[in-house]
């Protein structure tokens, strides 16, 4: 004798070996033996064997017309054989019963399960429903069907290429379009960036870029609702200083200017003036709400997205010619010692004579010029040779803190679009890279004086008893990395007691939280805990350094990808296919006159430091790959690796900036830099 069995939703059929009251064991075909429950047992019959009874059980099952087999079926409960009886002849053998319970088992819209191979119809309306929902999906298949055959033929359907970046890199794996692409994928065998590009679907590798950082992070667009920028309404007293700014030329979020007074008097006042929209707006104001959103401006070659409207900006921006309001920090310094009497912060006025613009001025204001070892014909001229003196000493100072010397081996590249002045790069601009060296007089002078700024302050508002945000470092050992946290701790990468961000306020969100900060200790001293908008412990302050951190992460990965792209395309249109490079790390090099990272075959075995030669193959503006090869070293093959400690962080970062553009879709089946330039803009 034999049974037809129904186990985990698929029927069985196998010889009874042995029967109880409750239970059978039963040999299936492949010889396994299983023992199964009787309720589960729906059919038990002599003939034919087996696998006949299942193969042709399943061949009359796709006979049976189920819209037939539901007018027939009664209304109340009924058993498969019953169905059969009626569907084919009183006399329905067991191979007809089989047949049935197939057919009903497979149609859930028709007809519910009640388990033990009973049935009971469902209500017209639910079918319908259900045929229409299958109609509705066998029509979205033969759709993704259809886009798939058109992305293989080298066209993208329009709803796929609408939703391109959220198929890379948010996908829904239930959505069509996805399910399309995935589905080219797998008839072409190519991969889903290089097949969409192929179809279409990617108008230029720029705008792929630009837009793919869009939807990550702007995907309400970049305009500002209409805001107004408000006015301070403090009294503020006028400053006896007269202040310049030292940016360049393209900065309009002018955020610090300097001041001297009292040179030639043996105690001079050195004046760090800041930039005050919080002077403006407080903390949870409709402008706060906003800056808190975007959290910092965002800086690419020809273009940036500012963190505050512009017209907002232009309101407390230090501009030359008014007299601004600012926190200003005041350093009393002996003029020949240069040694630090006393500090103190003011909330006030003061006149802006001057916007310096370093790109302009650096071949101008040297070093020699700068000590009196040149004429020095410009402007500010004995101010800034104060400020170059005080920055070395200060520099000298912390460098023993530090242990060991500030070094700007790499210089800083300058990025400039021909002809894109004031609008969106479109990625086809020619684009002129050119190098000016770390640590250059005037970048001493600003980094110095706001890391001045940031380490006085972050220690006063901690005296006050007011949280702030700080940036701290415990060591400069390998693979300690910066961190932001609510309480002043070391900075050993900067040799200073603690550090905050505090000299950008219109461009770094944490700099206005800490500006808020400053402003409540000016105005009330030891008291301030009391008035400061962000109280010891407060949640929000941890709210902030999270985000913050994870949407500076995301800008500064975005800056240094499309600088990428823009040294990529420097390549293209200077026709050059051989660079000199250094080698950094297991194949990794580092161009010598350009800001770019990237592997070359046959240098994996070289030591770091060794000059080498290597012949450019090929770019992808789409990946930012470029592939290299080794034509040989260009020093003494003699020398060995140099006696620098490998930067692992370094190595890491480089690594990742060159390797492949990483995609989330799955073909598996499975479903401006800141004025702290030079020290403190690395910090």
């Amino acid at each position: 004798m034999y049974a037809l069995f129904e186990d985990a939703g698929k029927f069985h059929a196998g010889r009874v070996m042995t029967e109880a009251e409750s239970s059978m064991q039963i040999e299936l075909e492949s010889g396994k033996r299983v023992k199964v429950k009787s309720a589960n047992v729906l059919l038990k019959f002599d003939k034919p064997q087996p696998a006949e009874l299942i193969a042709s059980a399943q061949t009359l099952a796709r006979d049976i017309d189920l819209d037939l087999a539901w007018e027939f079926a009664p209304e109340q409960e009924f058993g498969f054989a019953d169905l059969a009886r009626d569907y084919f002849d009183a006399a329905a053998g067991v191979e007809k019963q089989a047949a049935a319970l197939f057919r009903l088992f497979e149609a859930p819209h028709y007809f519910r399960r009640l388990g033990k191979g009973n049935f009971k119809k469902a209500p017209e309306e639910t079918v319908k429903a259900a045929l229409l929902g299958i109609e509705r999906k066998k029509a979205l298949q033969a759709q993704i069907e259809a886009w798939a055959g058109e992305i293989v033929q080298g066209q993208c359907p329009a709803p796929v290429r609408e939703q391109l970046y959220k198929i890379l890199f948010k996908p829904d794996k239930n959505a069509p379009e996805y399910k399309a692409v995935v589905e080219a994928a797998k008839r072409s065998q190519r991969p889903p960036l290089e097949l969409l590009k192929a179809a279409g679907a990617i108008d230029s590798p720029y705008q792929f870029h630009w837009k793919r950082f869009l939807f990550d992070n702007f995907p309400k667009g970049t305009g500002f609702p209409a805001l107004a920028a408000p006015p301070i309404k403090d009294d503020l007293p006028l400053s006896p200083a007269k202040a310049f700014s030292i940016d360049d030329s393209h900065t309009t979020e002018i955020d610090d200017a300097l001041s001297v007074q009292g040179l030639g008097t043996g105690t001079v006042v050195f004046g760090i003036h800041i930039a005050a929209p919080a002077l403006a707006f407080a903390a949870e104001s409709a402008l706060d709400k906003l800056a808190r959103e975007r959290l910092s401006t965002v800086y690419m070659p020809g273009w940036k997205l500012t963190m505050l409207p512009d017209e907002v900006v232009q309101a407390y921006t230090l501009t030359a010619g008014r007299a601004c309001p600012a926190v200003s920090l005041y350093v009393t310094l002996d003029e020949a010692t240069l040694e630090v009497k006393g500090s103190e912060t003011k909330l006030e006025r003061v006149d802006i004579v001057s916007n310096l613009r370093h790109d302009q001025l650096d071949a101008v204001i040297t070093e020699a010029t700068l000590t009196g070892d040149a004429p020095a014909a410009y402007e500010h001229a004995a101010e800034l040779a104060f400020a170059f003196r005080l920055a070395r000493h200060l520099k000298a100072k912390r460098e023993v803190v530090r242990g060991k010397p500030e070094t700007f081996n790499r210089p800083d590249y300058n990025f400039r679009l021909e002809g894109n002045e004031g609008r969106e790069p479109q990625g086809q601009e020619r684009v002129l890279i050119s190098t000016r060296q770390r640590g250059a007089p005037l970048d001493l002078i600003v980094a110095e004086a706001m890391i001045l700024a940031n380490s006085t302050w972050g220690g006063w508002i901690a005296e006050c008893g007011v949280p702030g945000i700080y940036r701290s470092q415990m060591s400069l050992a390998p693979g300690v990395k910066v961190r932001m946290g609510v309480k002043p701790a070391p900075h050993a990468g900067m040799g200073v007691a603690q550090y905050t961000w505090a000299t950008s306020p219109l461009r770094r969100y944490v700099d206005l939280v800490n500006q808020w900060q400053i402003i409540a200790c000016a105005r009330h001293g030891r008291t301030a805990a009391l008035a400061a908008p962000f109280k010891p412990k407060d949640a929000a302050l941890f709210s902030v350094i999270s985000a913050f951190d994870a949407a500076y992460a995301e800008y500064n990965g975005f800056q240094s990808a499309i600088e990428r792209y823009w040294t990529l395309r420097f390549l293209e249109q200077n026709g050059l296919f051989e660079l000199e490079a250094a080698v950094m790390k297991d194949g990794l090099v580092r161009a010598e006159t350009l800001p770019l990272v990237f592997r070359a075959l046959g240098a994996e075995a070289l030591p770091r430091g060794a000059r080498v030669r290597v012949k450019i193959t090929g770019t992808d503006l789409l990946t930012l790959d470029l592939h290299a090869s080794l034509l040989g070293r260009i020093d003494d093959p003699a020398t060995t690796a140099d006696d620098a400690p490998v930067d692992e962080a370094e190595i890491e970062e480089a690594a990742e900036s060159a390797g492949p553009l990483t995609l989330a879709i799955d073909v598996s089946g499975d479903g401006e830099a800141s004025n702290e330039a030079a020290t403190a803009s690395s910090n």
